[in-house]
Parts: structure tokens; sequence; C-alpha cells
């Protein structure tokens, strides 16, 4: 199994979830981040003061799967969140030992 971490523009979170949920992936978790990368934030004007915004919002989704699914959803996010301007965000694909089911106890691909 692997786990999927994608760090994306708040405004392609329906797009991505729509990819993913056409491949069946059956649940995801999305929280509200905030980050920078190569863009290194942006300066905004505020009461005609300029200040300098160094942390950017972002949303991290991250999904589980098993590893013959990996391959397509990793395609299918990089389709729905690319806008071809810098900070569309990054794909992380790290390696899970295990899952488990708290309600039922169920361990493995089908605790997914």
């Amino acid at each position: 199994m692997k786990q999927i971490t994608a760090i994306i523009k708040p405004f392609k979170l329906d797009e991505v979830r729509e990819a993913l949920a056409e491949l069946g992936v059956s649940g995801l978790t999305v929280t509200e981040v905030k980050g920078f990368g190569r863009q290194k934030g942006h300066t905004e004007l505020y009461r005609g003061a300029e200040y300098v915004v160094d942390f950017l919002p972002k949303v991290r989704v991250e999904v589980i799967l098993p590893d013959a699914a990996v391959e397509q959803a990793v395609d299918a996010v990089i389709k729905a969140a690319r806008t071809g301007r810098i900070g569309d965000g990054k794909i992380f694909v790290t390696q899970v030992d295990e899952v488990i089911r708290i309600r039922t106890g169920e361990t493995g691909d089908s605790a997914i």
C-alpha cells in the first residue's frame, strides 16, 4: 500500500477530488495548510502599506491506495491540479506498512 500526499492550490480541490472519485477512490483526507516553495510568497497591499505574505494557502490531500492503483491516481492528480504556473504544488508517494480499520479490526487492503 502507498500513501499519496498532494499539496495543491485550494481552488483545484474539487477537480482533484472528482478525478480521484472517477478512479474509485472511496476516501481521502483534506487539510488546509500554509507554506511556500520556490514562489517564496508574495507582496500584498493592505490599507496603503505593503507587506510580504510568506506562507501561501494550500490544501493537503491524502489518500491510501493499493500499489496497483497508485500510478493512475498520481496521473489523475497531476492532470486535475496543474495550472502550468508556479505554485501548482507537489505530490509525495510513501510506503504504508499497515492499515487497520478501528471499527472492525480489518487490516491491509480490506481496511482501505
